[in-house]
C-alpha cells in the first residue's frame, strides 16, 4: 500500500517572472491526487476551488480534499510521515529529519546537474546517446572564441525554464544581438538547429520497482516554446534516452521526468536526437496524469487564453468530459485563469479534439 502524499507544486522558486501567472501553477496537480492527499495551493487559488472541485466531480476524477492555502515547503515538517511530491526538487525541501533518511541530497545533486543542458550534453556523449551538434560554454566570451558555430542554431542559457532566454539565430548578427540580453557570467550553450516539426516528450517514473517508461507524446510547439501535448504518437524510441535514464535512477532521482526528443523522418529510417532532459514534472504530465487516472486513450493538452478571469465565469455545458462516450474538456492548469489563460486536457478523437477546441476557444472570448 503506498503512503499518502502531501503535494506541493509550486514553480515560484525555479522559473521566471516572465511566465504570466506563475505563482498561480500549484493548482495544475490537483487532478493527479486522491482524496486522502494534502495538496498546498497558493493562496489566491481559494477562490476556485469549489469551482474546479465541483468540475471534477461532475466527470468522475477523484481529488484531495485537504487544500492547504500555503506553498512554503516547511509544511513539510508537519507531516513527517507523508510521502512527498514536487514539481522539481529545491534547496527549501532539505531538513535534518529527511536528507538522509529518504535520500533527498542525492535527488538533489542529480537534478541540479543533470538540470544544466551543458551537465545533460557531455553526460548524452559519455553515454552515446544522439544529439545535436552543441557548442557548451562557461561564458560569453568563450563561446564566441569557437570558430565553427552552426548556422542557424539556438543560443540557451545553460538554465532555463519554459523557454526563456532561449533565442533563434540565423547568422552572427543575430547572435550578437541575442547575447546583449543574457549577463555575461553564465553558462550557455549554442545548439544547432534541427529540421523538423515533430518533437517527442518521452516522460520516466520512478517507482520501487525501479525506474519505467511512462508515456510518449508529441510536442505541440510554438517556436520554441511548448504549447502543449498530444497522446497516442507512434514514435516511442525509448532505447534511445534509457542509458540516461537508468544514470539518473541510479544517481537518486525520483518521481517523473521527462525528455525532449527531436524526430527525422528521412525515406530509409528515423533519425532521433535528444535535445534536453526535464529532472522534474513539466507541461506534459498532468494531463498524462488525469488520463491516466480516466483511461483516457486519445487526448490533446493546450493552453488557451481566455477574456474570463474566474471558473464560474466560463460555461462548459456540452463540453465537459462525459465519462460514458471519453469525450470532453477538462480543465488541467485551472489556477491560471485568474489571469487570463487556462490549460485543459481534450479528450477523443483528432476529429473531436478539433470540434472541442473550437467550441472552448468560443466559450473562452
Amino acid at each position: 500500500m503506498s503512503r499518502k502524499k502531501i503535494f506541493n507544486h509550486d514553480i515560484m522558486h525555479c522559473t521566471h517572472d516572465a511566465v504570466s501567472g506563475n505563482y498561480l501553477y500549484s493548482g495544475r496537480v490537483l487532478g493527479m491526487t486522491e482524496p486522502e492527499d494534502i495538496i498546498q495551493l497558493h493562496p489566491e487559488l481559494k477562490s476556485q476551488w469549489q469551482a474546479i472541485t465541483s468540475h471534477y466531480d461532475n466527470i468522475g476524477l477523484s481529488h484531495s480534499q485537504n487544500p492547504i492555502w500555503d506553498v512554503s515547503f516547511q509544511k513539510f515538517k508537519d507531516y513527517p510521515d507523508r510521502e512527498t511530491s514536487v514539481f522539481i526538487f529545491c534547496d527549501e525541501m532539505l531538513d535534518s529529519d529527511r536528507e538522509t533518511s529518504d535520500g533527498y541530497l542525492e535527488w538533489k545533486m542529480v537534478v541540479e546537474f543533470i538540470n544544466s543542458k551543458n551537465n545533460f550534453i557531455r553526460l548524452a556523449e559519455e553515454l552515446n546517446v544522439p544529439v545535436p551538434l552543441t557548442i557548451c560554454a562557461s561564458t560569453k566570451a568563450q563561446l564566441l572564441s569557437n570558430d565553427k558555430i552552426p548556422y542557424p542554431c539556438y543560443l540557451k542559457p545553460a538554465v532555463s525554464v519554459d523557454g526563456v532566454g532561449i533565442y533563434r539565430c540565423e547568422d552572427r548578427q543575430e547572435l550578437d544581438e541575442a547575447l546583449t540580453n543574457l549577463a555575461d557570467d553564465i553558462p550557455l550553450q549554442l545548439q544547432q538547429e534541427v529540421v523538423t516539426p515533430r518533437f517527442l516528450n518521452l516522460q520516466y517514473q520512478i517507482t520501487k520497482a525501479g525506474v519505467e517508461p511512462l508515456v510518449a507524446t508529441e510536442q505541440i510547439l510554438d517556436g520554441f516554446a511548448h504549447q502543449g501535448n498530444r497522446y497516442p504518437t507512434a514514435y516511442q524510441p525509448w532505447d534511445i534516452v534509457e542509458p540516461m535514464a537508468n544514470w539518473m535512477a541510479e544517481k537518486g532521482m525520483r518521481e517523473i521526468f521527462a525528455f525532449d526528443v527531436a524526430v527525422i523522418d528521412k525515406e530509409d529510417k528515423t533519425q532521433y536526437y535528444a535535445i534536453e532532459c526535464n529532472p522534474r514534472f513539466n507541461g506534459a504530465s498532468y494531463p498524462t496524469g488525469i488520463a491516466r487516472k480516466l483511461n483516457i486513450d486519445s487526448w490533446s493538452s493546450e493552453t488557451f487564453t481566455s477574456n474570463h478571469k474566474s471558473l464560474e465565469d466560463l460555461n462548459l455545458k456540452g463540453l465537459e468530459y462525459d465519462p460514458a462516450q471519453k469525450t470532453g474538456v477538462i480543465l488541467v492548469n485551472w489556477g491560471s485563469i485568474l489571469v487570463g489563460k487556462i490549460a485543459v486536457l481534450l479528450a477523443g478523437s483528432l476529429d473531436e479534439q478539433d470540434k472541442l477546441r473550437q467550441g472552448l476557444k468560443e466559450r473562452l472570448e
